[in-house]
């Protein structure tokens, strides 16, 4: 999540948000990546569910068109498939774009992996 978060440093993280208000485009979450693992990451919410998006060109698109990510410092040259996301779907992806798409966990998650919200 560089630059928006350094390695190390101490953040809170609300569990019971998401109990009583949904996800948001923007939110800084933490997710569990496997079920019975402690594997944990933190990325940002970027499509919400029912929409169709992709990167092209390292510009995140949202029903073909761009998402402003002021958060973005440096875009990398990044192109995926177009997915539809389901009605409990939600991509994310981290805010350092200018790493290799290979090297970085990004995509699709499911509802139920989104363990809280990254308070500041």
């Amino acid at each position: 999540m560089e630059p928006t978060l350094s390695d190390r440093s101490f953040r809170l993280v609300s569990r019971v948000h998401y109990k009583i208000r949904q996800p948001e485009r923007g939110d800084i979450v933490v997710i569990r990546m496997a079920a019975g693992h402690k594997t944990m990451y933190l990325k940002r919410i970027l499509g919400l569910p029912g929409e169709r998006v992709r990167f092209k060109d390292g510009v995140f698109m949202v029903d073909n068109n761009p998402l402003p990510e002021p958060y973005v410092v440096r875009n990398g040259s990044w192109n995926t498939g177009e997915v539809t996301l389901g009605p409990s779907q939600y991509f994310v992806a981290g805010d350092n774009r200018a790493m290799n798409a290979r090297e970085h966990v990004m995509g699709v998650t499911h509802r139920s992996r989104l363990e809280g919200l990254l308070l500041w």
